[in-house]
């Protein structure tokens, strides 16, 4: 491959200069070879203003990929499809399910899609791409689709539940990220890593047939996680020979800090208005 990617960070939850607003969210521009892909739209408070700060068109983009079915990453949905041009939609079928966070005690909380971001998708018809398994978005560009969990050290992060009586666990198997191919190597976006970012790096050898990846990018929701799980995970960026890691997101103060400590200089920061160039 030699396509050249440019991703620039719309939706974070700090910033990076004076202008522009953070949310806790996420959503990346990524640009390659004249190919606009948005990855996740944040909460959608911050999208739109963030993109015109930075003199960044969401107009006429070829390709929209959802990671997953959580509000912080499909809120900006319906402000983005209502932009002039026909994007393409890649998410999983789940993402689309109810979604609940359960709190000490009911109401518990309703985190899946806004009702702005389904009727939008109601609306596009065929434009909607299932991403039941891998999907090539553009040369250079694949979406992992679902990831398999196969280690004993990873979960999805949190009290995630499919009902509003929060009795019916969310493995959150609508889960996914993005490949960015290039002569450098593999670079991975993070949405939020529910199916743990391991696996994630796991399923992404499997499906390059590479075992080594450049660039690892994104949250990674290591709030909740201990102190085993943040240094087995470290340890595994490792041994898939890593070289630059942008944590950012849900990864949480104390997984990132120890990510710096292990990666130095090579781990690098990730707000809004951050751009990471490869190839």
């Amino acid at each position: 491959m030699t396509a050249r990617h440019v991703v620039t960070a719309l939706a974070e939850n700090s910033v990076y200069k004076l202008g522009l607003l953070a949310e806790h969210g996420a959503a990346y521009l990524v640009e390659t070879d004249g190919v606009k892909v948005l990855f996740d739209t944040g909460q959608g408070r911050v999208l739109l203003k963030n993109a015109a700060e930075l003199g960044i068109s969401l107009e006429h983009l070829d390709a929209i990929v959802i990671s997953h079915g959580h509000f912080d990453h499909t809120g900006g949905l319906a402000d983005v499809l209502s932009l002039p041009g026909s994007p393409l939609v890649y998410l999983h079928p789940d993402a689309l399910e109810p979604k609940y966070r359960k709190n000490d005690a009911p109401p518990h909380r309703r985190i899946g899609m806004p009702d702005a971001g389904l009727r939008a998708l109601e609306g596009i018809g065929d434009r909607i791409r299932w991403t039941h398994s891998r999907v090539r978005v553009s040369d250079g560009i694949l979406v992992t689709g679902p990831i398999s969990r196969v280690n004993d050290f990873e979960d999805t992060g949190g009290p995630f539940y499919r009902d509003e009586s929060c009795q019916q666990a969310d493995d959150l198997m609508d889960d996914q990220a993005l490949i960015l191919e290039s002569p450098a190597g593999g670079v991975v976006l993070l949405g939020c890593a529910h199916s743990g970012a391991v696996n994630t790096l796991t399923q992404v050898s499997r499906l390059t047939g590479k075992n080594e990846i450049h660039a690892v990018i994104g949250g990674m929701h290591l709030l909740q996680a201990s102190n085993e799980r943040i240094q087995k995970t470290a340890q595994a960026l490792l041994d898939y020979g890593v070289r630059e890691i942008a944590p950012c997101h849900c990864t949480g103060f104390q997984a990132a800090s120890y990510l710096r400590h292990r990666f130095g200089e090579r781990c690098i920061q990730c707000s809004v208005g951050f751009q990471y160039r490869i190839g």
